[in-house]
């Protein structure tokens, strides 16, 4: 096994631990592993980490089914525009998109480079929730639940494409509209999150195996790690303080991010 291919699986259990501590936000991490170190194109890459996140967010649902923590209605109106979409755009967009999609003088853009620099934005995105936190009046789990259900089918439907393209889990955008739409406390919008997730992730990633050749022995194995990963975070969790990391891997996920945007335009 290569320096590069154990570096890889170590990121899965990376991965996981982060998940497993924070609650969320190391999925983001699973393309930039499966591309740069396991040396996967980024469209099957994209294919892969849909089903590593939709897996370990079904582990993390569970857990909170048991607590009583998912509100099963949201999650509903939620996923179902989401994975509708989410499967549309793996079955259908992804395919239609050329794989030549502009040139800037003597620079091809290519549809892998898109994918990726699309993929580094989303993660500066991702990292501005991080690094500020969570919102002053999310806690209060005395707040009447209300739906905004139009405006949450269309979240669904924004969060399903933007899962589609770039397979990450899209809980930086899920929590909010949990919080903003449904008037849920963070922590039932967190554990809600995780079942829609899972749910929008694992359909989408039906729609990649009719169009891509999957090797399953990899794709098994970073699963395995990334929810041996999860069940270690959440045996961390008890000795550190997730919240005070959270900020801290927001930055990582910048820099992260920044570096992506360089190695696929400059490097």
């Amino acid at each position: 096994m290569e320096l590069f291919e154990i570096l890889g699986f170590a990121g899965a259990l990376l991965i996981g631990v982060v998940l497993g501590l924070i609650g969320g936000g190391g999925s983001i991490l699973t393309v930039p592993v499966l591309v740069y170190l396991l040396h996967i194109n980024p469209v099957t890459a994209t294919a892969y980490s849909l089903f590593v996140v939709g897996v370990s967010s079904l582990v993390g649902a569970l857990k909170n089914i048991q607590k009583g923590l998912v509100d099963f209605k949201t999650a509903i109106v939620f996923s179902i525009p989401a994975f509708i979409a989410v499967y549309g755009t793996r079955k259908y967009l992804l395919p239609a998109i050329p794989e030549t999609l502009f040139q800037v003088g003597d620079f091809t853009v290519t549809k892998d480079i898109g994918i990726m620099v699309f993929f580094a934005i989303i993660m500066l995105l991702a990292s501005v929730s991080m690094i500020r936190g969570r919102c002053k009046n999310c806690d209060d789990d005395t707040a009447k639940v209300e739906y905004n259900f139009p405006l949450i089918i269309l979240e669904g439907l924004v969060v399903g494409v933007l899962t589609g393209i770039v397979g990450a889990g899209g809980g930086f955008l899920i929590i909010p509209a949990l919080v903003m739409l449904a008037k849920l406390p963070m922590k039932k919008a967190v554990a809600t999150s995780l079942l829609i997730i899972a749910i929008k992730s694992l359909i989408g990633f039906l729609g990649d195996v009719q169009n891509l050749a999957i090797d399953w022995d990899i794709l098994l194995s970073f699963t395995a790690l990334s929810v041996v990963g999860i069940f270690v975070g959440i045996w961390l969790s008890k000795f550190i303080k997730g919240s005070n990391l959270k900020k801290s891997f927001g930055w990582f996920v910048v820099v992260m991010g920044l570096y992506i945007l360089y190695k696929e335009l400059l490097g």
